[in-house]
């Protein structure tokens, strides 16, 4: 029974990380749409978030399954309870990426955002990559060290979003409200990305100590 138990956890495990590198090579994807008017890339991003919709869905089925056959309890009930936040952390950064994809799609042919906004998207996307690579990394091998460097990541993300309202809200501002309003929208698609990788760390560094970040 305890043989059968860890490998459905394996199986659980592995389906996160699948889902962790789905979610990042799509915010990679819809960022290349974002700056380069890419519809391509955008459609693909789209297309492709139902895949991370059904893994989502097998983590869970496969939790419920294993909770009504194993009825596990203690540390173990927190491995499977945790699994199913991050899953869902996880969906829900894939949703953000196609949020992302759907904007420049929206917008195309012409760029999403104006070539003043386009270095702090790709520095917000930077950071968001670096993030989502680190939680790849944690969900294959649970390090709650390495976990707790998504905190200060999250924060360069912040400072960004912080810089691009500084320059929509400038005086010197050349674009419309619209515009504006595409630049508020696509920060907090990134800004809210970050924010589940924190959510993630955070978990996952439960699920190892026992104790909330």
């Amino acid at each position: 029974m305890r043989e059968e138990f860890q490998a459905d956890l394996t199986e659980v495990s592995r389906l996160l990380v699948t889902m962790a590198e789905s979610v990042r090579a799509a915010l990679r994807k819809a960022t290349t749409a974002l700056l380069t008017a890419d519809l391509k890339a955008a459609e693909s991003v789209i297309q492709r978030d139902a895949d991370v919709d059904e893994i989502h869905l097998q983590v869970e089925a496969k939790v419920a399954d294993t909770i009504a056959r194993q009825a596990p309890v203690a540390v173990d009930l927190r491995r499977v309870i945790t699994a199913l936040h991050i899953s869902s952390d996880l969906e829900r950064m894939g949703d953000l990426a196609e949020h992302v994809a759907k904007t420049a799609a929206r917008r195309h042919p012409s760029p999403a955002v104006p070539a003043e906004l386009r270095p702090v998207f790709k520095q917000m996307a930077e950071v968001a990559d670096q993030m989502a690579e680190k939680i790849t990394a944690v969900l294959a091998d649970p390090d709650p060290v390495r976990a707790g460097e998504l905190e200060k990541d999250d924060d360069a993300i912040d400072d960004l979003e912080r810089e691009l309202f500084r320059i929509m809200l400038a005086d010197d501002w050349p674009y419309g409200a619209e515009t504006a309003i595409d630049g508020a929208l696509l920060g907090r698609f990134y800004e809210r990305f970050a924010d589940h990788a924190v959510n993630i760390a955070e978990h996952t560094i439960y699920l190892v100590t026992g104790q909330n970040s």
